[in-house]
């Protein structure tokens, strides 16, 4: 697997504060403004005037932040870090902060019409279960992470798909897996193939399933026909060899009985009789020989 990774901007940790201490100050600050004017007035001007200035430093650097969820801090365009912890927290007030969630998403991916690896139309979907591991990457290295993400996995999904084969057929080889009968090779493989597409973007790929698998419309009559008939020929092998099986069973019981002695041209038509009772598909009526063994 070809590996997408590339030079970029990394995370790394923002130098942040606890915002709950520099709320206390901020509420002393606030309350200690008209507290002072009121017990010193005039003389109190200028501390005023130092606290509103503390307090417009201060409360433009306070902001929010959930669990899951991260703030990338960046001065003037230029990347500073990425804050992790939640709560109340603070950083310089001349910083911005633009929050990133690295919550798990669910992305589906609607139907494809793909060919298969023998060439045969099919209809296929999946969802992916994504989430931001690299907040930088996520935000300065592709345009849009989620727009990229929604992208790469149709492409992802279109590829996996053309290197199967939809079922097993008559030019199937013993082990070779199919999008049918191989469900988690071939979701391993999908969620592989995406991962490495989306590994610049700063995403990891959780999980990804299949959810809808079938054939085109144009051909779903035909293939449906084969397996019907592929089933009757299963059907009929398996009742063959039962059949067969019994009536070994039954001639060699006769004989260990010594209930009677057949001939190879009576043991022929005894043989043909029952594979006629036990392969068909109509209930047999019995005939009654009067006579002899041989009439």
């Amino acid at each position: 697997m070809a590996d997408y990774r590339r030079e970029g901007t990394y995370e790394k940790p923002a130098g942040t504060a606890s915002g709950i201490a520099m709320l206390m100050v901020l509420i002393v600050l606030v309350l200690a403004i008209p507290a002072g004017i009121l017990v010193f007035r005039q003389a109190f001007i200028v501390p005023a005037i130092g606290m509103a200035l503390a307090i417009a430093f201060i409360a433009p650097g306070l902001y929010m932040l959930q669990p899951n969820e991260s703030g990338v801090i960046t001065l003037f365009d230029d990347y500073r870090g990425t804050d992790r912890s939640s709560g109340l927290r603070w950083t310089l007030p001349w910083f911005l902060v633009k929050k990133v969630s690295v919550r798990a998403r669910n992305h589906n991916v609607e139907r494809l019409k793909v060919n298969d690896k023998r060439g045969n139309p099919i209809e296929i979907a999946a969802v992916v279960v994504w989430r931001v591991e690299d907040t930088a990457q996520a935000l300065f290295d592709v345009d849009d992470f989620e727009h990229f993400v929604k992208v790469q996995s149709e492409s992802a999904l279109r590829h996996v798909a053309t290197r199967y084969d939809y079922d097993e057929g008559v030019d199937h080889a013993p082990g070779d897996v199919t999008l049918r009968g191989g469900a988690d090779t071939v979701a391993e493989a999908l969620r592989s193939e995406l991962q490495a597409r989306v590994q610049q973007a700063g995403v990891k790929v959780e999980e990804a399933k299949l959810t809808h698998l079938a054939y085109a419309a144009e051909i779903a009559g035909a293939m449906l026909r084969r397996q019907q008939a592929e089933a009757v020929i299963a059907a009929r092998a398996k009742l063959v060899m039962g059949a067969v099986s019994m009536v070994q069973m039954a001639l060699a019981k006769l004989s260990e009985e010594d209930i009677v002695h057949l001939d190879d041209e009576r043991r022929a038509a005894m043989v043909s009789n029952l594979m006629v009772v036990l392969c068909g598909e109509r209930d047999v009526n019995p005939v009654v020989n009067a006579g002899s063994l041989y009439q």
